[in-house]
């Protein structure tokens, strides 16, 4: 079964000749970082140290790359033996068959879809204090959705339209896009670097844990470093979209693994030492703001520098909605080349070598709910959905190493017999830390997509 399965879609993604490979192991890597440096350092880094941690949340980000790193090793096993532009579902497809993959899919679809609709609130508050600084903000009513008592977020859906255009254009002018902003947000991250090591205050740094390791308030709010880890690990989402390029680089049996492994590690380390700077400027409780980086470079009088580095989380965050834009209409194409999605979204358009209907409808429709909703907690949507994306990785590395063609692997992991059992126990374990509403938006949107699966996919798969 696993070995026909794993016949079939190779078959079918090396017919689909019409992606351009033009992408390098650097390309790769860039794409990684990208998309991993973004809201999790420009953001949470400060709420989960003021909310949940306190200096402690050096440990939180440990934990949850701790985590991240089994699943990424999985990852890279799997992207350099399948290939395919479809991710976790193009490798649930080919070991669990096709309901697992539709139900990993459409678990995909909210995690990114979410997701960039979430990081374009985010570039909108940035971008409007920017406009503000120069006398030329706009009025409230134009960058908050109507459940704020606005008319819609227009710089969330504009951004979001800009970014489509852009991904029409080419995969290979997005990458060179990207790279320039990934060089321009890490200067920044490194200006911060450079001038936070001379104010430091070791007092801050203490009580080191402040909320302890673990702990559910009467409220129901979870406190501590591992709840902390639970909600960071957002921050790591972004090295997964490296496997969604693999139809399109030059040489994926090598540059993936280069590319899933050598992000993780940069973007980890680059966490550890922000959070830790972070904390040390500044007292954790003072860092519960949207922009905590700026703010508490702010706070100790360089104004400069925090102008320079809200520069950088403009940049960081565009690239983080670019790179998950361009995974996410991947993972739709896989989708719709197997039945499971209506195939005229599977068209490439011959000229620019590009999916334009699938980055056309998701480009209107994130627009859209970036620019009349009000995303608030869903982002906790995401790391359940991710969580859950990684499990089945890990597993699929398991059931292809009993039953694939073993002659496919060419990326093989050190330690690869425990590896991807160790991303199933760290990943649970994770999922065991989220709130319970969190598991009841995720659980109801699980049933839309099993629906959906019965209603069409079903009917229209390939496969049956």
């Amino acid at each position: 079964m696993i070995k026909n399965l794993l016949r079939k879609k190779i078959v079918t993604d090396e017919s689909s000749k019409d992606l351009h490979r033009c992408l390098t192991a650097f390309d790769l890597v860039m794409l990684g970082i990208g998309c991993i440096i973004g809201t999790g350092i420009f953001v949470l880094t400060g709420i989960v140290a003021a909310n949940q941690a306190g200096p402690g949340v050096i440990f939180s980000f440990l934990i949850a790359g701790f985590a991240c790193a089994f699943a990424a090793l999985s990852y890279a096993e799997l992207s350099s033996s399948i290939g395919g532009c479809g991710s976790a579902y193009g490798y649930s497809y080919v070991a669990f068959g096709e309901f697992i993959a539709w139900i990993v899919g459409w678990i995909l679809l909210l995690e990114y879809g979410i997701a960039i609709a979430a990081v374009a609130n985010g570039w909108s508050g940035y971008f409007n204090n920017a406009l503000i600084a120069v006398g030329l903000g706009l009025p409230e009513f134009l960058t908050k959705p109507p459940a704020k008592n606005g008319i819609i977020n227009l710089p969330a859906s504009i951004i979001i339209l800009m970014i489509m255009g852009l991904l029409i254009l080419g995969v290979k002018q997005s990458a060179k896009f990207n790279a320039a902003m990934v060089f321009l947000k890490v200067s920044a991250i490194g200006i911060f670097i450079f001038v936070a090591l001379f104010h430091v205050n070791p007092e801050n740094w203490s009580p080191l844990l402040p909320y302890g390791w673990f702990e559910t308030l009467p409220s129901g709010k979870t406190v501590g470093v591992l709840a902390g880890a639970s909600i960071v690990f957002f921050a790591y989402i972004g090295f997964d979209a490296v496997s969604t390029a693999a139809e399109e680089a030059i040489n994926p049996q090598k540059d993936l693994p280069i590319g899933i492994i050598g992000s993780l590690i940069f973007c980890t380390l680059i966490y550890i030492i922000v959070a830790a700077l972070l904390t040390g400027i500044v007292p954790y409780t003072n860092l519960n703001v949207s922009s905590p980086v700026a703010f508490a470079l702010q706070k100790i009088g360089l104004n400069s520098a925090s102008a320079i580095v809200a520069t950088g989380v403009i940049a960081g965050l565009t690239t983080v909605m670019l790179v998950l834009y361009y995974a996410l209409t991947r993972i739709i194409l896989a989708m719709s080349r197997d039945g499971l999605l209506p195939k005229q979204l599977n068209k490439i358009n011959k000229s620019t070598k590009t999916p334009i209907r699938v980055i056309l409808v998701c480009g209107f429709i994130m627009a859209l709910i970036a620019g009349f909703v009000s995303l608030g907690t869903l982002a906790e949507i995401v790391n359940i959905g991710t969580l859950s994306a990684f499990i089945v990785v890990c597993c699929g590395v398991i059931a292809l190493r009993h039953h694939g063609n073993k002659s496919k692997y060419v990326y093989k992991n050190k330690w690869h017999p425990l590896v991807p059992v160790m991303g199933i126990v760290t990943c649970t374990l994770l999922m065991t830390f989220l709130p319970l509403d969190t598991w009841i938006r995720f659980l109801s949107w699980m049933s839309i997509g099993i629906i959906f699966y019965f209603i069409y996919s079903y009917k229209h798969s390939k496969l049956n």
